[in-house]
């Protein structure tokens, strides 16, 4: 401020100062004039506290020291004694030397420039300002409160904070979990006093902390909830599962719901699965809206072998999701057979032969031919007379016995007796 203005501000404590506070008679020598040892220090204090001013004074002599207000031009103080009614003003010396303006309980109307003024002509003066500053201070108009919105809505978070110096604010959420922006990128904070977030989904549902500062403390903060409503969606890792009879097997469902959903079992028939000894149905909640469902069934049987369903419901909606077990057949207890090890016996060969048979079979008319060429023989040899022998069982029957026998094995063993026949009507 220009001294001109000091100067009409101080020009009554002057005048008064050299008519009523020093001597008249009294002559100073130029070495004697007070002046001040160093200038003021500024001085920066929170609200509510003490702030003290000083001034150094060399050589005071007889003269005084007055401290001002400049921007109201109030006289506070003249030497020892408070002029002001304000009751937070004080002031204190240290042998004239260091002059200390007191304010208590400083406000932020306290801020300003005040005045250290030695009454010599001209006056002395010097200037300190007092800077007042004031922890922010979350307003709750127009900051935003908790918010219920439904999912793909638009969101715009607003807080708003005052305090001096002017806070800056700053978006976190709770459990330091990241902010998902609409860019796909996940950050930890938002500066600015509002937080926008279009498409709104269940990954942004949760608390979010305004944090204002402005380098003075305490730092506020204000929570703000945001809750995303969406109808209830079911997710199945395995949809197939088997089982053996006798055991026991736990069906797993994962479903997302928000409100809370109703989440329950039930048979492909659609009767509600309760709990009992047979079933165990379960519910885990992992967060605000997530749960896993699970169902043990246990000593399964064959009845058991069939689809479950896993059911969601809520306010907005329901969904289900189906499991199916199927049985897994146990380990074989049956013993190995031995036919491959045990000698094979007359029967079963005769089983192995007839797994080839109709190749050999394919021409009974042949064999039947030679058996009736060795009747024939057999006749003529009678009548040449050779050796007559009966025979026990003409050609037919011999061939309808092998063939009723179903073994060429058989055949074979049935003809040697006529064989042997023929070879003895040969001539010699």
């Amino acid at each position: 401020m220009e001294a001109s203005v000091f100067r009409r501000l101080l020009c009554v404590f002057t005048a008064a100062s050299v008519v009523a506070l020093a001597a008249p008679n009294e002559l100073l020598s130029t070495t004697d004039v007070p002046k001040f040892g160093k200038s003021i220090d500024n001085v920066t204090i929170p609200v509510s506290r003490e702030a003290i001013l000083g001034c150094i004074v060399e050589d005071l002599g007889t003269y005084k020291v007055a401290w001002l207000r400049v921007d109201t031009q109030t006289i506070l103080t003249i030497h020892g004694h408070v002029i002001t009614k304000n009751h937070r003003i004080g002031v204190t010396h240290s042998d004239h030397h260091t002059w200390e303006l007191h304010i208590k309980d400083v406000r932020e109307s306290d801020r300003g420039w005040y005045m250290c003024q030695i009454n010599t002509d001209p006056m002395k003066s010097q200037l300190g300002f007092l800077q007042v500053v004031v922890p922010p201070d979350i307003l709750d108009y127009p900051t935003s409160t908790d918010m219920v919105v439904r999912e793909s809505s638009n969101v715009t978070l607003r807080c708003e904070a005052s305090g001096s110096p002017s806070p800056s604010i700053t978006w976190r959420r709770e459990g330091s979990e990241t902010i998902p922006l609409a860019t796909g990128e996940e950050v930890a904070s938002v500066e600015g006093t509002t937080l926008n977030i279009p498409k709104v989904n269940r990954l942004h549902m949760g608390a979010y902390l305004c944090i204002a500062s402005n380098g003075v403390p305490p730092t506020p903060s204000k929570r703000i909830m945001l809750v995303v409503h969406f109808t209830p969606m079911m997710t199945i890792q395995n949809q197939l599962i088997g089982a053996q009879e006798g055991h026991s097997v736990t069906l797993e469902c994962n479903s997302e719901a928000f409100p809370k959903s109703i989440n329950y079992w039930t048979k492909a028939s659609g009767e509600i699965i309760t709990k009992s000894s047979k079933y165990e149905p379960e519910l885990h909640d992992i967060n605000a809206y997530k749960s896993q469902m699970r169902l043990t069934i246990n000593h399964i049987n064959e009845e058991d072998y069939t689809t479950y369903k896993c059911i969601a419901k809520n306010s907005l909606g329901e969904t289900d999701g189906s499991i199916k077990l199927y049985h897994i057949p146990g380990p074989s207890t049956t013993t190995q057979s031995t036919v491959a090890t045990d000698p094979p016996s007359p029967r079963k060969e005769v089983l192995v032969v007839q797994q080839k048979p109709r190749e050999r079979q394919s021409s009974p008319s042949k064999s039947e031919a030679e058996i009736n060429e060795i009747s024939r023989t057999s006749d003529t040899s009678k009548k040449d007379g050779s050796p007559k022998r009966k025979l026990k069982k003409t050609a037919p029957e011999v061939v309808q016995s092998a063939s009723s026998s179903g073994s060429f094995a058989n055949v074979y063993l049935s003809l040697r007796p006529l064989l042997g026949l023929f070879l003895l009507t040969l001539p010699l």
